[in-house]
């Protein structure tokens, strides 16, 4: 039988666990990617170093103008008025952007051009500065004159850069800056490939102002700082960090292979070996992993062992009852054969005694049939949460003539158990009583511990040793000949269960006894 109305895929343990180490071992791998986004700060950091720079620089430069007292005609393009509220104060953010902003290509040569003497003295009394500048912010530094020529500067004085985009709107009295292709010193590492900002440079043009008008430009260049330069750097570690990685992934899988999936797989197989009725498989397993797992393997033991003795059980009072049914039908069966072929030869004392026994053995087939109904209905019996005192119960009681019954203790006692099934289990130990040869029987009982404890004796023949471990066996009677049908002591034992009570055969120094226990009612039941 399926459980499940309709097959869906599910994926395997296996395949689930293998996904998700994938998954855990690709993760560093991935994140080398979102690396862009810290780029991009580099970006902004130095842009933003840059604009700081430069602003120290075109104010050093712009005294060095007002102090040559170089005249407003021979100054470049007019400022525009300030409009913001917080004039004269005028901030300048970053704002290069690595993901959006194209990247321009390598800054084009300068063209040679003639130098204003007044401006050249001046980059040449800031050249010192500018190279103990660079020498600790690794900056590239050229300064313009307000025609766009350089005046101070490594390798470009004397040439124009008035051609170039950010240059041209600095001259106009606008900052600007730009991404550019750097022209790299020795060739990048294969590392360098999977970043863009390795292979970016960062160029700012600030304008110079004097008396409001442009005076020149302070040009400045650096190459960011990169994440990945850092980790070229430290491929050695790097390399060994992978290698953690990448074992610490393979022992996650190895350990959750060992504790999780072996033991599961184990547990599968041994419910298909079970299910196909090899009672060998009813073992623990040889390997449980976790606590939880050696929990479920020892609970599905302990209901596949129920099961099988169940399975047992079924099958053993099958054959009982089969064996029982036999005897009275094979004795009908023969009788009626009897009466039926002999015909009028028979006489009527004959006809009359095989007559009796059909009777006999058919009213035998009807008790036994009687007998299996109620042992069916007290396995099945669900408890009522009724309850009552021995004494009530006794008084339901029918009188039975062949022996004497009284309460010595303990009528007052609520048992928890309904009036009338506490009347069917006293009413069958007191026929197995009387059929066993006593002539009394005594009930005492008393509480102990929140249970009650009723003891049922009698003074008859008592049980022998070799019938006291089989007495609760369906259909096992010593009295078959009498009308026995063995399931009295059945019936009892369910009922008990059936309410949290047991029985027991005790000791006795004459007959038969027996100790009941069952819950003590509360007062209110």
């Amino acid at each position: 039988m399926r459980w499940l109305s309709k097959e869906r895929w599910r994926p395997r343990l296996a395949t689930v666990v293998v996904a998700i180490l994938v998954v855990v071992m690709a993760l560093p791998l991935v994140g080398l990617f979102f690396f862009r986004l810290y780029e991009n700060q580099l970006i902004h950091q130095t842009e933003g170093e840059l604009i700081a720079q430069g602003a120290a620089l075109a104010a050093v430069y712009a005294q060095d103008v007002r102090d040559a007292g170089i005249t407003a005609d021979r100054l470049g393009a007019s400022l525009s008025a300030a409009s913001n509220r917080n004039y004269p104060y005028q901030p300048v953010e970053p704002s290069l952007d690595l993901a959006s902003d194209d990247v321009l290509p390598v800054r084009p040569p300068g063209v040679a051009a003639i130098m204003d003497p007044a401006f050249a003295a001046i980059g040449a009394r800031l050249s010192g500065v500018l190279d103990e500048t660079q020498k600790v912010t690794l900056a590239g530094f050229r300064l313009l004159d307000p025609h766009g020529v350089v005046i101070a500067g490594r390798g470009d004085v004397g040439m124009s850069l008035a051609g170039i985009a950010e240059v041209s709107a600095a001259l106009a009295g606008r900052y600007d800056s730009v991404l550019r292709l750097r022209i790299p010193d020795q060739p990048a590492p294969p590392l360098y490939s999977v970043s863009r900002g390795t292979r970016v440079r960062v160029f700012v043009a600030m304008p110079v102002a004097v008396d409001g008008k442009v005076a020149g430009v302070v040009y400045l260049s650096r190459t960011p700082n990169n994440i990945v330069k850092h980790l070229y750097g430290e491929r050695g570690k790097v390399t060994l960090a992978a290698i953690a990685i990448v074992g610490g992934t393979l022992l996650i899988g190895l350990v959750f292979l060992r504790t999780v999936s072996r033991p599961i797989y184990a547990l599968i197989d041994r419910t298909k070996r079970i299910a196909a009725g090899d009672r060998t498989a009813m073992q623990p397993l040889d390997h449980h992993g976790t606590r939880e797992m050696a929990e479920l393997s020892a609970a599905f033991l302990d209901m596949a062992g129920k099961l099988q003795a169940r399975s047992d059980s079924i099958q053993t009072f099958a054959t009982h009852v089969s064996h029982e049914l036999k005897s009275p039908l094979t004795a009908i069966q023969g009788a009626a054969e009897l009466l039926r072929d002999a015909g009028g030869a028979m006489d009527e004392a004959e006809r009359r005694r095989f007559s009796g026994n059909i009777v006999t053995d058919a009213g035998r087939l009807n008790l036994l049939v009687r007998r299996l109904l109620d042992l069916a209905r007290a396995e099945n019996l669900a408890p009522s949460g009724a309850s009552a005192s021995l004494g009530a119960a006794l008084g339901t009681l029918p009188t039975d003539t062949r022996l004497d019954v009284r309460v010595e203790a303990g009528s007052d006692i609520r048992l928890g158990i309904s009036a009338e099934n506490t009347a069917i289990v006293l009413a069958n130990l007191i026929d197995n009583s009387a059929r066993h040869g006593a002539g009394a029987v005594t009930i005492t009982a008393w509480g102990r511990d929140g249970r009650a404890v009723v003891l049922v004796s009698d003074d008859g023949e008592g049980v022998s040793p070799n019938n006291r471990a089989r007495i609760f066996e369906p259909f096992f009677t010593t009295r078959r000949e009498s009308g026995g049908t063995g399931m009295g002591l059945g019936i009892v034992l369910a009922l008990l269960k059936a309410h949290d009570g047991t029985i027991r055969l005790v000791d006795s120094e004459r007959g038969t006894r027996f100790e009941i226990t069952v819950p003590v009612a509360s007062t209110g039941a």
